[in-house]
């Protein structure tokens, strides 16, 4: 008997409801029941998913971040709904792009101009300014210089301010910067400005085109040489000598159809390369977004072969160059 633990009383139901329960003077009130709730602890922190350090990615709606919007929750599985590639860009994502290797630098030639010893064909592209044409100003050129493999060999930026670009269009004066893939200033371009208003064959009349490599140090010029019917440019070294001669086609404005430039020998008998101007169809006609293709020798001299891309941009600037029309106030 000593096992048996004494409880308390019995108590008729009804006392026990008086007990737990004051009377409630309201009228048809609803019973209350007593709550057995207690809050426990904090729990830890859910950690964010494998694969994503730090967080989830952007465009997943997560309750510590407030400030991204909930495009959506996943519903079920392992992995984690993502967005179709190619349907939602992410902002502020530029296009890669994709450049040439770096070659090593080599003995007699000039920083920079190593990407050029390893071509033989070289596409110049300008870059398509919308703007100028809907509001008239005059927008510095942008050219991108790429292989025959779509890589990026060069970049070239026209400096020139705003004033001069708008005043003179297409007769003004303009530094070309050709930078490189980590953004060195390689090579440089400068076109002084020449009076067109005096005869032709007058030689203070005749444009000009001196190129730096590096920044600072001629390596040669383009002169423009006066001809009655077609264009006629010399290429010269540091020393203003004459080493190769460009000849254009009689006529520069052809519709439908490519223009060729060939570079030959002072004589006039070896073919040396060419400056082909191509033709684009209507960004040809109407806008200014011109494409050129430039051939020169594999084992030229490398000094040479960037005269001969020097004296593209000239051709651009004299014969295909279109300033914006400009509205009559």
């Amino acid at each position: 008997m000593s096992d048996v633990v004494p409880t308390a009383p019995e108590q008729p139901a009804g006392e026990m409801e008086n007990q737990t329960k004051p009377p409630d003077p309201r009228p048809d009130a609803p019973p209350e029941y007593n709550s057995h709730f207690l809050p426990g602890p904090p729990g830890t922190a859910v950690p964010p998913p494998t694969g994503y350090p730090g967080g989830l990615p952007m465009g997943y709606y997560s309750p510590q971040q407030p400030s991204t919007f909930p495009l959506y929750q996943p519903v079920g599985g392992t992995h984690p709904v993502r967005y179709q590639p190619g349907k939602y860009p992410v902002p502020n994502q530029s296009v890669p792009i994709t450049w040439m290797p770096g070659p090593t630098p080599m003995a007699n030639c000039p920083p920079g101009l190593e990407y050029l010893v390893q071509l033989d064909n070289i596409h110049v592209l300008q870059h398509f300014e919308p703007l100028e044409m809907v509001t008239g100003f005059e927008t510095n050129n942008r050219y991108d210089i790429k292989n025959n493999s779509d890589q990026m060999v060069y970049i070239v930026t026209e400096d020139t301010d705003d004033f001069t670009r708008n005043a003179y269009r297409t007769l003004r004066p303009f530094v070309l910067r050709v930078t490189d893939c980590m953004g060195r200033e390689i090579m440089t371009m400068q076109r002084p400005f020449r009076c067109t208003c005096c005869c032709f064959c007058c030689p203070s009349a005749r444009q000009e085109l001196e190129v730096q490599c590096p920044p600072g140090v001629t390596i040669g010029f383009v002169a423009e040489h006066w001809n009655l019917c077609r264009a006629v440019y010399s290429i010269q070294n540091e020393k203003k000598e004459n080493v190769m001669r460009v000849r254009g086609p009689c006529s520069t404005y052809g519709c439908g159809s490519d223009s060729v430039f060939e570079v030959k020998s002072l004589d006039g008998v070896s073919n040396i390369g060419s400056i082909i101007r191509k033709w684009n169809g209507l960004l040809s006609a109407m806008a200014d977004a011109d494409h050129f293709d430039i051939h020169f020798p594999l084992d030229l001299d490398v000094k040479m072969k960037a005269m001969i891309f020097g004296a593209c941009f000239l051709i651009d600037f004299m014969y295909f160059e279109r300033s914006p029309p400009q509205r009559s106030r």
